[in-house]
């Protein structure tokens, strides 16, 4: 998959893979001109992904090939075992958790699954979490903190489902209790959106002593394209609402509503998941290492202070 920005880059990759097609077929010397359209790729990669608009940013963190959640803990994680179900509807397989050994250190990891294909999205439900999803989370939230074990949430997701069926079963007040509990929660906590963020279905497992976010990754109370719809009554006026939105890493950081900004590989996450796994691992394991210092108390009272303070004018 090739985004609209990305093709004149794509296009000089293609002549790249052709010249040195070329090269081996008639077992001539092209290195000269390898490297030096490979230097014209890399000032084109670094001039396009450092001045993306805000639009182009939304498109990175939806784009196919991005890694999910699974794919981030299964690439960190030793012995992952995932836990089902919320003991009380069903098990909501947009929302997934378990517990992982990271670097000899049991953390409970959970977060939104999307799928990579159309069966695998019906199953996910796209990674729109139902009420139940919330409920699951909540059950392993509780679960970590009885055991002493720290807590990471994986962000990713267009918003909780809303559909009748989960707001007949209670999806506003499974959320708010999310975000209550979590408040409370004595073990580290650490957030971090790894593609999309939006609306309470971020916010239902972003309550955290740590709130970070992925270099391309978007958080914000609305979608550019439903923002859109609303204002101007048609998606035509999205990437203007994305914008006005103000919805991306340096936004959030500038505002204060995250801790942090994880850089991604040189072109989006999905270039180098390998790479990404390992710089989101090394993220997660230098904000338990500071966390671990701080007694619980003080950090549940740090924590809500930290949200307390969130769009508050101080004159």
């Amino acid at each position: 998959m090739v985004l609209e920005f990305e093709k004149p880059i794509a296009d000089l990759e293609q002549k790249l893979q052709e010249m040195k097609e070329l090269a081996i077929g008639r077992n001539i010397d092209l290195s000269s001109d390898i490297e030096s359209l490979e230097d014209k790729i890399l000032a084109l990669k670094k001039e396009t992904f450092q001045n993306l608009t805000r639009w182009q940013r939304v498109q990175l963190s939806r784009h196919a090939d991005r890694p999910y959640v699974l794919d981030y803990i299964y690439e960190m994680t030793n012995d992952f075992v995932e836990l089902h179900g919320d003991r009380n509807v069903a098990d909501d397989k947009a929302m997934v958790g378990g517990l992982g050994d990271l670097d000899g250190r049991s953390v409970m990891f959970v977060g939104q699954q999307k799928g990579r294909n159309t069966k695998q999205r019906q199953m996910r439900n796209f990674g729109m979490a139902n009420p139940e999803g919330y409920r699951k989370a909540l059950r392993l939230f509780k679960m970590a903190e009885k055991f002493g074990k720290p807590i990471v949430t994986l962000i990713d997701t267009p918003g909780a489902f809303p559909g009748l069926e989960a707001e007949e079963r209670g999806q506003g007040e499974a959320i708010a209790r999310n975000i209550r509990e979590m408040f409370m929660l004595k073990v580290p906590v650490i957030c971090i959106i790894i593609g999309e963020g939006a609306s309470g279905g971020a916010l239902g497992i972003a309550i955290g002593d740590r709130v970070m976010m992925l270099e391309n990754a978007w958080y914000s109370v609305i979608s550019p394209e439903n923002c859109s719809t609303i204002l101007w009554r048609s998606w035509d006026y999205k990437e203007q609402a994305a914008e006005s939105l103000k919805l991306t890493a340096i936004d959030m950081k500038g505002n204060g509503l995250v801790d942090g900004i994880i850089p991604e590989p040189l072109g989006g996450a999905h270039r180098d998941m390998k790479k990404m796994a390992i710089t989101l691992k090394e993220a997660i394991l230098h904000a338990l290492k500071e966390l671990d210092k701080i007694k619980p108390e003080k950090r549940i009272d740090q924590r809500i202070d930290k949200f307390c303070s969130m769009g508050v004018v101080v004159e």
